[in-house]
């Protein structure tokens, strides 16, 4: 498994919701990359520190402009 990959299959690892074989790969790749382990933690302190967030939590200005910038988005991308 690349790097990529295993940006891609973050969420998924997290969720436990990984095929056993996507898993066996994804441990194996994040023993042996230092990187790929760095981003995973940030990935798990990011959960932390806004996991509790809801939305009462995000001033209505703020997100008035977040739906809009992700309803935005694939027409960006294109």
């Amino acid at each position: 498994m690349d790097c990529v990959a295993f940006v891609e299959l973050v969420t998924d690892f997290l969720e436990g919701a990984l095929p056993e074989d996507d898993e066996r790969r994804f441990v194996e790749h994040l023993a042996e990359c230092p990187g790929c382990e760095r981003y995973l933690d940030q990935f798990r302190q990011t959960i932390a520190m806004t996991g509790e967030l809801t939305t009462e939590h995000i001033a209505a200005d703020a997100r008035q402009r977040l739906l809009t910038s992700f309803r935005d988005w694939p027409r960006q991308q294109a």
